[in-house]
């Protein structure tokens, strides 16, 4: 065995030696340099790859750069996407980007604007989100949250809702709300100028309040009583409705004269399924053709159980002009609140009810509001509806600025970035990120009732289009290749126009109110088929430079309801000024007349019985000849002719000729006999039948629109 490995060592020795001397006939390289290599690594065998060893002061040499390698980690290091969405939460992102809660919420630390670290934290911006990502060295990507990421116990919370009731022990003695109601032109706006010493009445236009008007009143006996003063004209209903939820007690303004009206009756349902209690103030009792016991009879018609009938309704006769008995309506009033005992709590976040609303000039968005609950101060956040603000100003009904404001009290708040709704409530919420959470999810919310409104519209369109494609299917079909061609597509055709006239409008007034009411009358309006009206834009403010803009490309008439037109405006838009509405309403109903095309009216200028036909030769011809009396007006030859039998027509058209005896004449008068041929033969008279003679004029056509006033 020990020779045959030693035979072996000798063989591969030989072996070695053959395959330095081969290379070095291949590579021309000496024998000797040959000795030195080894021969199983055949990399370096060329001078040209040889590499000069360095010393060991060029490795000592500072320019020398040495690369660590990469740590190798199980983590995400290595540019992976990480999938992350809005309103994702600190374990969603821990578990989307594969890191330790621990990972993240260290991150987390290094990220300005971030104070809550908790697992369960919502996180709403998703720039923060990217930089969390970022510190955790991943790039992320932007999808839909998945369908279990947001529980339904969440979206309750997004929204906020008036607190519980509050404790007795909390609840405080409040001013009360009184708002005077009643028919157009019985005294409201008169009673409260001599409760409060003001005369407002000679400033509101023709005498008629326009909108909500809200102040506080000190009474004699030393208390505070804050009064809503609303419109009475039918176009303001809605704020009728308004100030009936907002009251605690109503006073109903009757006119001893005129008695129960429309409003009235209106204003005592609308107490009714409120549950307000009613207090009536009989007005005008000083004029001579006032008659106090026919109001109340008629009141008790309606369902009002009157003191006078042993009921709990207070009825006090005034006359609000000349201050008759005004204290003892004071004092009922001051009796109905003490026994109704009205409490609020004055601790907590703000609650309240947006009486009116306008934009302002100088001072921008403002609204006129009730406070419900709480105490509002500057820099409350507040949320109306889809609107928010931060209360930079408070001010009382003279403009007056406050600090703060108790329930019970009328507020003009400033500070809001938009415009918000007339009647919606208001609630104080802790800060501006709870607000726009609400906001963001209330638009959630109204875009998707918005989508289930229009889904059967959507489906009923759909299913037009469908009959109509399926329609035109089976034509091709039946037409085979032979079928013509239809012309161009309809997009490509130029719409023409049906050949109804239109007015189109832009609405700007002073209050939100006011622009509602305006819009209200409108939508009774029913004659589209014969002129249609449009409402191009509508809004709460001054004309801006987009309304003209809109009333040139519309062709539009912008009304201007209690503001200011502006100075600069090119005559080819009609800006027209109002301040009462049933004057917009039929300036508006003039400019839809004068649209409408003339008719032709007819005016009967005679009429003639047939008493007996007969027939003459004229050439070789037999014409029938009817013999007739003229019974009512005159018969008139140029103007057209009428054959009645039985109220059926038989004939419509001018005459032929028209004699008297046997002489051709042009008019025949009253009980005069004659004879009348028409221009058709084959139309033969009968005695019995009635002729109607006729002329026929074009008339200005007027609108029939009726909007309730």
């Amino acid at each position: 065995m020990h020779d045959l490995c030693k035979k072996r060592s000798i063989y591969l020795c030989k072996l070695s030696i053959l395959r330095k001397k081969m290379f070095a006939t291949i590579f021309r390289i000496p024998v000797r340099r040959i000795a030195c290599i080894n021969t199983s690594r055949t990399l370096f065998t060329c001078e040209l790859r040889w590499k000069r060893r360095k010393t060991a002061e060029e490795r000592k040499s500072p320019r020398l750069i040495e690369y660590s390698p990469k740590k190798k980690n199980s983590t995400n290091l290595d540019g992976g996407l990480v999938d992350v969405w809005r309103y994702m939460t600190v374990q969603e992102l821990s578990i989307s980007a594969k890191r330790s809660l621990d990972d993240v919420q260290e991150a987390m630390l290094f990220v300005k604007g971030i104070e809550n670290l908790e697992f369960s934290s919502q996180l709403n911006d998703l720039k923060m989100i990217q930089e969390i990502v970022k510190r955790l060295g991943a790039r992320m990507r932007i999808v839909a949250a998945p369908l279990n990421s947001v529980n339904e116990d969440e979206n309750i919370d997004r929204d906020i809702s008036p607190r519980p009731p509050a404790p007795p022990e909390l609840l405080k003695p409040r001013s009360p709300v009184v708002t005077v109601m009643g028919h157009v032109d019985h005294g409201k706006t008169t009673l409260l100028d001599s409760l409060r010493g003001a005369n407002v009445a000679s400033g509101e236009a023709g005498g008629i309040t326009q909108h909500i008007g809200a102040f506080t009143v000190d009474l004699e006996n030393g208390e505070k009583v804050t009064f809503l003063d609303t419109p009475g004209h039918a176009a303001f209903s809605s704020m009728r409705a308004r100030g009936a939820v907002a009251t605690d007690i109503i006073v109903l303004v009757v006119a001893a004269e005129d008695g129960v009206m429309a409003q009235t009756k209106e204003v005592i349902s609308l107490a009714k399924d409120a549950n307000v209690p009613i207090i009536v103030a009989i007005n005008k009792i000083d004029k001579p053709e006032a008659n106090i016991e026919k109001t109340k009879q008629e009141l008790m018609q309606m369902g009002l159980e009157l003191e006078d009938h042993g009921g709990d309704v207070q009825v006090i006769p005034i006359s609000a002009l000349k201050g008759t008995n005004l204290p003892l309506l004071a004092e009922a009033v001051s009796t109905q609140a003490t026994l109704m005992g009205i409490k609020a709590d004055y601790t907590g976040l703000m609650e309240g009810v947006v009486v009116e609303s306008k934009t302002d000039v100088r001072r921008g968005k403002l609204s006129t509001a009730i406070v419900k609950r709480g105490t509002l101060r500057k820099g409350a956040v507040l949320v109306s509806g889809l609107a928010h603000a931060r209360v930079r100003g408070l001010f009382d009904h003279n403009g007056k600025p406050l600090d703060q404001a108790e329930p019970g009290t009328p507020v003009e708040v400033l500070g809001w970035r938009e415009l918000p709704l007339a009647g919606d409530l208001i609630l104080e919420v802790e800060s501006d990120k709870k607000a726009n959470s609400v906001l963001h999810w209330r638009q959630q919310e109204a875009q998707k009732e918005k989508a289930g409104l229009s889904l059967e519209e959507i489906r009923k369109k759909e299913e037009e289009h469908l009959a109509k494609y399926r329609a035109e299917r089976d034509a091709r079909r039946l037409a085979g290749r032979f079928r013509s061609r239809l012309g161009p597509r309809t997009k490509e055709t130029l719409q023409t126009d049906d050949g109804i006239a239109r007015v189109s409008v832009i609405i700007k007034g002073d209050v939100h109110g006011s622009v509602e009411a305006i819009l209200d009358v409108l939508e009774t309006y029913t004659d589209n088929d014969k002129c249609r009206l449009d409402v191009v834009h509508y809004g709460v403010g001054n004309i801006t430079e987009t309304d003209v803009e809109l009333a040139k490309a519309f062709d539009a008439i912008i009304y201007a309801f209690s503001v200011e037109p502006p100075n600069k405006a090119p005559p080819s838009v009609s800006i027209r000024s109002c301040n009462i509405i049933y004057r917009l309403i039929d300036d508006l109903k003039e400019e839809i007349s004068a649209k409408l095309p003339p008719i032709e009216v007819e005016e009967i200028v005679g009429e003639a019985n047939v008493l007996q036909n007969f027939f003459i030769t004229e050439g070789r011809k037999e014409v029938p000849v009817a013999g007739c009396r003229c019974t009512k007006g005159v018969l008139k030859k140029a103007q057209k002719f009428r054959l009645l039998r039985n109220n059926e027509v038989l004939y419509d058209g001018p005459l032929e000729s028209m004699r008297h005896l046997k002489n051709e004449v042009d008019t025949i008068k009253k009980e005069l006999e004659c004879g009348l041929r028409l221009k058709d033969t084959k139309v033969i008279p009968q005695s019995g039948d009635v002729f109607i003679c006729y002329t026929t004029r074009t008339e200005r056509q007027k609108t029939d629109w009726d909007p309730g006033f």
